[in-house]
């Protein structure tokens, strides 16, 4: 992997066979589309989330990560909205396709060449740039080599810089880059969601692929604002009261691993999810982290996460006998 260092002083990672060098950690944009659909994190303000990613910005996150998906279309619009406001050097701009929606909100997957196109068209439209930095198919499907395919030749007509993939395994991904080269994959990624180390972590890289994680925090369930009493009164409106993470058994495990996060951040004075955040970092397949945030204060405890080097005794605290490997939720 190689890297370099911005005009902060913040260190660049390249991502994968691409021109891009991204700042250790991403602004996702996931939860800022709100309600109304099948993975909705609830209802939520659009100029907290404008803010939030302004504010993030000008810490020196230089990417942004969302999906046409998101908020059925709303995401990428917020995310216009806030780069129209925004007066400092352009981010790059993440978005993926596969996924489609219907009226009702509710998700379907397609990898047809004529809906990938389709879909491209729409997010260019909504997000007001003229070429996406990176474009990836959200979820692999059996029309995986046709959805492939589609994405080269948005590459090649210069509609998108880059092309890569999301929640791929290891034999998807050799049937992709049969057609033609994947710049990155994005894997969930967290103390409670480890089983990309036994193969999917190790192939990347090995064969050179960027590697950017979501979910490093699980969700929030660990920033160590989450609580039993609040993961119970989460509305149906957010997705995350219906994940068996939120719900016993598991919960008690994860706000227990909360509790060794804590313990952990309190000699830096750093909150549980600044801890979370560079576990994940300190993997060396990763190139970098997406981070949710739909405020600005928000964002300003978890930033820090990007200058935390945990010592090989932290991480063996932090892990304690909790590995464990949940259910796979089709979110994100």
């Amino acid at each position: 992997m190689t890297s370099k260092l911005d005009p902060m002083n913040m260190t660049l990672n390249q991502l994968g066979n691409s021109d891009l060098f991204l700042s250790p950690l991403g602004f996702g944009a996931w939860a800022i589309g709100g309600s109304g659909w099948e993975f909705g994190w609830g209802e939520q303000d659009d100029q907290a989330s404008i803010a939030a990613i302004h504010r993030a910005l000008s810490l020196g996150v230089n990417w942004i990560d969302t999906a046409a998906v998101y908020g059925m279309g709303h995401s990428e619009e917020v995310v216009a909205s806030a780069l129209k406001g925004w007066a400092g050097p352009r981010p790059y701009v993440f978005t993926k396709c596969g996924l489609r929606w219907d009226e009702q909100g509710y998700v379907h997957r397609s990898l047809q060449a004529e809906s990938i196109r389709r879909e491209c068209e729409d997010s260019l439209r909504r997000l007001k740039v003229d070429v996406i930095d990176l474009y990836q198919i959200h979820w692999p499907t059996e029309d995986l080599e046709e959805g492939w395919s589609a994405m080269a030749q948005l590459q090649k007509e210069g509609k998108v810089r880059w092309i890569g993939v999301s929640n791929f395994g290891v034999d998807e991904m050799r049937r992709a880059q049969a057609i033609a080269p994947i710049t990155s994959l994005q894997p969930p990624y967290s103390l409670v969601r480890r089983e990309v180390e036994q193969e999917i972590l190790p192939y990347c890289r090995s064969s050179g692929l960027g590697t950017i994680i979501y979910s490093p925090m699980a969700s929030g369930l660990l920033t160590g604002a989450m609580t039993r009493e609040r993961a119970a009164r989460l509305p149906n409106s957010d997705w995350r009261s219906r994940d068996l993470e939120f719900h016993e058994p598991k919960l008690s495990k994860n706000l227990a691993l909360v509790e060794r996060l804590r313990k952990v951040g309190e000699r830096y004075e750093r909150p549980p999810g600044q801890v979370a955040i560079a576990w994940a970092l300190q993997n060396p397949a990763v190139t970098g982290a997406i981070v949710g945030a739909r405020s600005a204060r928000q964002v300003e405890g978890i930033v820090g996460a990007a200058d935390l080097c945990l010592t090989a005794e932290e991480i063996a605290e932090i892990e304690g006998n909790n590995i464990n490997e949940p259910e796979l939720v089709t979110a994100a």
